[in-house]
């Protein structure tokens, strides 16, 4: 069972690193620049690129570091970057070869994302401006067809990279946080809509027991699982 007072004094260790984390996700949104990870660093730099392009990107970061790791899907970011915006899936997928798992799925999801962005009347950035409920950001991300390989973690993974608050990011260390202290019996993870909400609830529930706000929770958990405090 974990232990409530060691988790609070890793918060305390641990706060003004994850702070410093989450005023870095609120920067990206809301000014030119875009992250680079060399030397095990995640660093803003200034971007070239439209607010949407830098928002794609890092719904693409999203698509790639699902069931892999953030580490992984920066350096591969960095890696197919000049080409996440008009190559075709089969392109990027040789660009990959031999550095990442999933080269075939994960290529057609972002190609398939860029076309039905294109299509779209606003930008991923003012969409994202013009949808001012929580809830509704998040279904509008994974709820919907034009949109492949974003469920509710990657959704939930993507809002928070942004600086929006209050969602659960229900990955693998997280859920296994959880049931290490107790808050959930197994460490299986939510296979519908409603049961991310329930179990998102408790995560919610248990930050509050804790006495860490939820997104600062989130990167400490991770961070205590993994050693890192990434994105």
């Amino acid at each position: 069972m974990g232990d409530l007072r060691a988790l609070r004094q890793s918060y305390r260790e641990k706060q003004r690193h994850i702070r410093s984390r989450l005023r870095q996700f609120r920067q990206f949104y809301g000014e030119p620049v875009m992250w680079t990870y060399a030397g095990n660093e995640m660093r803003l730099v200034p971007s070239p690129l439209s607010d949407h392009e830098r928002l794609f990107e890092e719904l693409a970061f999203c698509i790639l570091a699902a069931n892999t790791s953030a580490e992984m899907g920066m350096k591969t970011i960095d890696h197919i970057r000049h080409l996440l915006h008009h190559a075709e899936p089969e392109e990027i997928t040789a660009r990959l070869r031999g550095i990442y798992r999933f080269i075939n799925t994960r290529p057609e999801y972002i190609a398939h994302c860029r076309h039905y962005f294109r299509n779209m009347d606003e930008s991923l950035h003012d969409i994202l401006r013009s949808l001012g409920d929580p809830h509704g950001l998040r279904d509008f991300l994974a709820d919907n067809a034009g949109i492949k390989g974003i469920g509710y973690k990657e959704a939930s993974h993507f809002l928070r990279n942004l600086g929006f608050r209050g969602y659960a990011i229900l990955d693998k260390h997280i859920i296994n946080s959880l049931h290490d202290f107790g808050v959930i019996p197994t460490n299986k993870a939510p296979s519908s809509k409603n049961q991310y909400r329930a179990l998102e609830q408790k995560y919610l529930d248990f930050a509050g027991e804790a006495g860490i706000p939820p997104d600062e929770l989130d990167l400490l958990l991770w961070s205590n699982k993994t050693g890192k405090i990434l994105k």
